[in-house]
């Protein structure tokens, strides 16, 4: 099995900046997939961004392109998303979606952390 956690998350004013950290723990072989998302009430959940394994290639959602950077340690099967120049529309919880193939040559499983709520207000 596989735990994921987030941390990082807290209140901020419009402009400020917060480092959200996932971690992947458990039976892992290798992770395909890092994602960040987030979901606010009454809001569908939304991609927010996310890398690759290899490459490490990223994706961004257009609202936040440009002000957050996802980043990874695979050494650590940890995934980093830097958000910068907050605003209020960015508020919200974050969860974090890991792809982990948990033996070689076996499928990939998908796991979600529990979230952690970020709030922007001035």
């Amino acid at each position: 099995q596989v735990q994921v956690v987030e941390s990082g998350g807290g209140l901020v004013q419009p402009g400020g900046s917060l480092r959200l950290s996932c971690t992947a723990s458990g039976t892992i072989f290798s992770i395909n997939y890092l994602g960040w998302y987030r979901q606010a009430p009454g809001k569908q959940r939304e991609l927010v961004a996310a890398i690759t394994s290899g490459a490490g290639s990223t994706n961004y959602a257009d609202s936040v392109k440009g002000r957050f950077t996802i980043s990874r340690d695979n050494a650590k099967n940890t995934s980093y998303l830097q958000m910068n120049s907050l605003k209020l529309e960015d508020a919200a919880v974050y969860y974090c979606n890991v792809h982990v193939v948990p033996a070689a040559g076996r499928p990939t499983f998908s796991y979600w952390g529990q979230g952690t709520q970020v709030t922007v207000s001035s």
